[in-house]
Formats: C-alpha cells, sequence, structure tokens
C-alpha cells in the first residue's frame, strides 16, 4: 500500500461552457496530465477524480457535463464531489484518505490557480505532503481592472506562493521520479 495519492481535479466537461476547447494550451495539459496518470497508476498510486457540483448551469449534475473529459480513460481508486473550491472540506475525500493512511497528495487538474491552488493550500494546513504538479494544470486568462493575467502569469503566481511554503512544485517527469 502506499502512502501517496494523485488529485485530478475539475478535468471535468463542464469547462466546454467556459472555453476550454478552444484554448491552444488544451493539447499540452492533456499529454501531461495523461502522462502523469498512467505514471502514478504504473507505481500503483491510486488516482481520485474530483468533480466539482453547483446548483445550477453546466457544473450542475442535471446538466450531464460532470463527467471526465473523454481523453481521460483510466479507472479512478475513488470519485468525490465538492461544491467549495478545495477538494477536501466538503466532499468525503479527507476520511478517504485518513482511512488509508494517505500522507501524500500530488495535486493536477483544473484550475491552476484556483481548485488546485486552494487544495494544495488547505492540504498543506491539515499536514498532507503536497506535490503540485503545474504542468499538469490548466487555466484561463482573468481580467480584473482593466489588467489581464494570462495563463503563464497565473502558473508562475501560483508556482511562486506555493513553492517551500504549501507545496514543493514539480514537472511531471520529476515528481514521477521522486516517487517510491
Amino acid at each position: 500500500m502506499t502512502d501517496t495519492v494523485l488529485l485530478v481535479i475539475d478535468a471535468q466537461q463542464s469547462f466546454y461552457h467556459r472555453g476550454y476547447p478552444d484554448m491552444p494550451e488544451v493539447p499540452a495539459f492533456e499529454q501531461k496530465l495523461s502522462e502523469l496518470i498512467a505514471g502514478c497508476q504504473a507505481k500503483e498510486i491510486p488516482v481520485v477524480d474530483v468533480f466539482h457540483v453547483e446548483m445550477d448551469g453546466p457544473f450542475s449534475l442535471a446538466s450531464g457535463l460532470v463527467k471526465r473529459l473523454p481523453f481521460l480513460q483510466h479507472q479512478p481508486a475513488v470519485t468525490v464531489q465538492k461544491q467549495v473550491h478545495n477538494a477536501l472540506t466538503d466532499s468525503g475525500l479527507a476520511a478517504w484518505l485518513s482511512e488509508r493512511q494517505v500522507k501524500h497528495l500530488i495535486i493536477s487538474g483544473l484550475r491552476t490557480e484556483q481548485c488546485c491552488e486552494t487544495t494544495a493550500r488547505v492540504a498543506s494546513d491539515l499536514g498532507y505532503e503536497v506535490t503540485f504538479v503545474t504542468e499538469a494544470t490548466l487555466t484561463f486568462p482573468i481580467t480584473h481592472k482593466g489588467i489581464t493575467l494570462n495563463i503563464a502569469d497565473l502558473r508562475h503566481h501560483t508556482e511562486s506562493v506555493l513553492l517551500n511554503r504549501f507545496a514543493a512544485v514539480a514537472t511531471v517527469e520529476a515528481c514521477l521520479q521522486a516517487l517510491k
């Protein structure tokens, strides 16, 4: 039994309604996330699918879009649903991890600076060792007060605030090499 789990956060078809298929970063994200999942499965590390659920719209269960993105073909160890930004608070995941004596979480999925980063911060506060695999996350540009932060800016910011505080930041290759 391993003490490590890979979280695949919000990699769900709901994002088709937020510009997902039109982004040039999508192919690289899909490739890196697929490599990370395959590498973890080869090392018998459980993969957990985490889906964000809302009452209405494309993130509602009624929409039929709260399911994995089509390129994902893995069999998760468990699938949980959350209604908040982090994967640990109301999803039942914390209890599942505790039952299995998990100590290390690998973070991947959508959106880099929102649900992925928030999960990393909460996990760190709860005492987990956290590895944040930025290239296996995806986000979208954000505009506020007339200033647009592009994807590279958002990734850099997330890595900067997590590194040496809340998580180790790693590439897919480095993450997989570091696993027992």
